[in-house]
């Protein structure tokens, strides 16, 4: 092979591997409430009305979960080390999961629906941040696109799992993968630059750091921005796509759980893509801001395209996946943007952050739907999070191809 030529070896490494496969449990578990949230709770015997509103409460609980652990979890692997993040994270949801298979009280079930949020939050910014530093840069593109496209697949599967299985077995199952994968992880090492990093006198770790300095805030907030379009798409025009159905006078009732499996199986695709899309441009602003152009042309055809039919919806939702399937490649440029000693710190809180989002984006949208619809409320929420999210990648710097053995002073 020529001194100028490119080896792909390195994706295939064992960190890599493990990090994708991280990923895929990650997103098998989060999602599992949100499909048998609706069976799960009528077998505890709960009313229609009941489980609406229950429902509602305990996916709020698990994201608080996760807006928790996204800065627990963070300041820890600067601290401790990214593995220590990803062997305490995989034990903290695995375990929680499995306790899921046997709940029968729905305020039981919000505890355990929290630890498992709190779990969760670890695994993907600590792989991604793992990654993204034994990588050499002119791979990172690709290395995120591989975590994301296998472990966005966890959501499919997911589906699928509950359709052939009882809602408690689903919940031993991504326990149990949990389990099966830290038997993986014991043979991963440490990254080099964050072995570097623990032998200097440099702080590490610490949260408030990130609002100490304004050029670091900023650097914060732009990452978290560009972002919004994502959970937009996920939390709200998913997640509630049997109402916006309603509101569209479709023939035949949307299942929540399916406009979420399309959306998931359009991200994979997109987060394939991404990754590769950025190193071809050289670029990874100009990648994000494609792929958010396009989201945004789905999401107004999803609103106000006057759809008339079931399949053209669920085409959508895997039109809008495809756009938001960004999500590892805005980790990448997060974990790109800050230095060694505050990178997993950064990059684990951002994650969780987005996620979190829908702590005030599904509220709103509830509170807006009496007054002006539910297609208005979903574009007003719409219009809020693409305006921020362009503000965002126009102030971001890029970050492609940067130096990552630096520490932030």
């Amino acid at each position: 092979m020529s001194s100028g030529s490119t080896s792909f070896r390195p994706l295939f490494s064992l960190p890599v591997i493990v990090a994708a496969l991280g990923y895929f449990v990650d997103v098998y578990d989060l999602l599992l409430f949100n499909i048998v949230r609706v069976p799960s709770l009528k077998d505890m015997g709960l009313s229609e009305a009941a489980i609406s509103l229950e429902g509602g409460r305990i996916l709020n609980i698990q994201q608080a979960g996760l807006l928790l652990g996204g800065i627990l979890w963070g300041v820890l692997g600067d601290k401790r080390g990214r593995l220590s993040v990803l062997f305490g994270s995989i034990i903290t949801y695995s375990l929680a999961n499995i306790a899921c298979g046997f709940v029968h009280d729905p305020d039981l079930y919000a505890v355990l629906r929290f630890v498992a949020g709190l779990g969760l939050a670890g695994e993907l910014g600590a792989g991604i941040t793992l990654v993204s530093e034994i990588l050499p840069r002119q791979l990172r593109g690709y290395g995120s696109s591989l975590v994301a496209g296998v472990g966005l697949f966890g959501a499919v599967v997911a589906y699928f799992t509950v359709s052939l299985f009882d809602w408690r077995t689903t919940y031993f199952i991504g326990g149990g993968l949990g389990l099966g994968l830290l038997l993986l992880r014991v043979t991963v090492l440490e990254s080099v630059l964050y072995r570097q990093a623990q032998q200097t006198s440099v702080k590490r770790g610490n949260f408030w750091a990130l609002f100490q300095n304004r050029d670091r805030l900023m650097r914060y907030i732009w990452c978290m921005g560009i972002s919004l379009p994502t959970y937009f798409v996920i939390g709200i025009l998913a997640t509630f796509g049997n109402e916006f159905g309603k509101a569209l006078d479709l023939p035949d009732a949307i299942q929540p759980g399916r406009s979420v499996m399309f959306t998931y199986v359009g991200m994979v695709a997109g987060d394939l893509l991404s990754g590769p899309f950025s190193q071809l441009l050289r670029s990874r602003r100009k990648a994000i801001g494609l792929m958010m152009g396009l989201t945004l042309v789905f999401v107004l055809l999803y609103l106000f395209g006057g759809i008339s039919s079931t399949n053209v919806f669920y085409a959508l939702c895997v039109g809008m996946g495809f756009g938001i399937g960004y999500i590892a490649l805005f980790l990448t440029v997060t974990a790109e943007s800050f230095g060694t000693n505050l990178r997993a710190t950064a990059t684990t809180s951002v994650a969780n952050n987005v996620r979190a989002t829908t702590l005030l984006s599904i509220p709103a949208f509830q509170a807006m739907k009496p007054a002006i619809g539910t297609l208005a409320a979903g574009g007003i929420i719409g219009l809020v999070c693409f305006s921020l999210a362009f503000l965002s990648l126009l102030k971001l710097p890029e970050t492609f191809g940067r130096d990552l053995d630096y520490s932030e002073e």
